[in-house]
């Protein structure tokens, strides 16, 4: 025979139970990937929720699960509430079932405001005694 037969030989490197570290790279960062774009985002997400349904009280504007929209009237135990949807009309939901909270109904202390409120003068008419108002222009 002519040509001998070629025999491939393994680079030179750190072996991992027989095997080259560099074949288990791709799946490292297939993992590191898979972990920092789904997993934690996830896991964040179910974290706001469910600190978001520990904070419902009476009063909040919610929005359930299936698109309607109701306020809190009462508190039932800690997986129920009731929530009013129209005049007089109250559904009892499960608190896992609110998908968003829409607004707040409790007392927000309030803000102290100047007012700029022009006072005008009020002149009488000398031929009738009815009062009329009058303005200042301003230069």
């Amino acid at each position: 025979m002519l040509i001998t037969p070629a025999f491939a030989q393994s680079a030179g490197g750190i072996n991992f139970f027989g095997m080259d570290i560099m074949q288990f790279l791709p799946l490292i960062a297939i993992f590191a990937a898979f972990y920092f774009f789904l997993i934690r985002p996830q896991q964040q997400k179910t974290h706001r929720q469910k600190e978001m349904l520990s904070t419902l009280g009476k009063g909040d504007q919610v929005l359930t699960a299936g698109g309607i929209v109701g306020t809190i009237t009462k508190v039932v135990d800690d997986n129920e509430l009731i929530i009013e949807i129209a005049d007089k009309v109250e559904v009892r939901i499960l608190r896992s079932s609110i998908s968003e909270h829409i607004t707040t109904a409790r007392p927000t202390p309030a803000r102290k405001t100047t007012s700029t409120i022009t006072k005008k003068k009020t002149t009488t008419n000398k031929t009738s005694k009815t009062p009329r108002k009058t303005s200042k222009a301003k230069a």
